[in-house]
């Protein structure tokens, strides 16, 4: 009988699941019109995100992320949500000779502690809040220089340009993530984090 899957000279590695548990550490939200964002106490979310939020809404226009498709191209909302660490975020400032970077001023929404290596967790991680909500990794967060000027601007660097076109290759898997809403409720700060990474394999060449 012909074997299908015959043994590979370099079997793929299986890297299993794992469970982590971590905490919101401040939570963040954007008016409709501008990318930067707010403290709050709560976020409300939706299927469609944070409701009034900038990054709102089920589907979104393409951009520069997505070559395939002409600039502008509807498609299915991936980014509802900007997830960072603040360790990470306190290396890309080291890197680019600041005191601090904070979140709001690139965008972010959640800023969670607990987790090493937060901006390497896998597509498809789920992170599961304590009083029910539901949010899903979709993938790391490019850094752009256009986060890159609105650190300069905040951290009054003299050099706008020079040094928002630096945050890109500071931050270089450093920049968080961006997920979406499985379950839809209210997140809280100092909620607890069930984080589940999901089995893991790198595809062979």
């Amino acid at each position: 009988m012909l074997d299908l899957f015959p043994e590979a000279e370099k079997p793929v590695e299986i890297v299993p699941a794992r469970k982590l548990v971590a905490k919101v550490a401040a939570l963040y939200v954007a008016p409709s019109d501008h990318f930067e964002t707010r403290p709050v106490d709560a976020l409300r979310l939706g299927f469609d995100g944070i409701s009034g939020d900038f990054h709102a809404g089920a589907t979104r226009r393409s951009g520069g992320r997505e070559p395939w498709y002409p600039r502008g191209t509807e498609m299915r909302n991936e980014r509802q949500l900007s997830v960072v660490a603040a360790d990470e975020l306190a290396i890309v400032a080291e890197r680019m000779g600041l005191a601090e970077i904070k979140p709001e001023w690139i965008g972010a929404n959640l800023l969670i502690e607990g987790v090493p290596h937060l901006s390497m967790l896998p597509a498809g991680t789920l992170l599961f809040f304590k009083d029910g909500v539901t949010i899903k990794v979709d993938a790391q967060n490019g850094p752009c220089r256009i986060a890159g000027r609105s650190i300069a601007e905040h951290a009054g660097m003299v050099d706008i340009e020079a040094s928002a076109l630096l945050f890109p290759k500071s931050a270089k898997r450093l920049r968080g993530l961006v997920a979406w809403v499985e379950k839809p409720g209210t997140i809280k700060v100092g909620e607890e984090i069930s984080v589940r990474v999901p089995e893991q394999w790198i595809y062979p060449s």
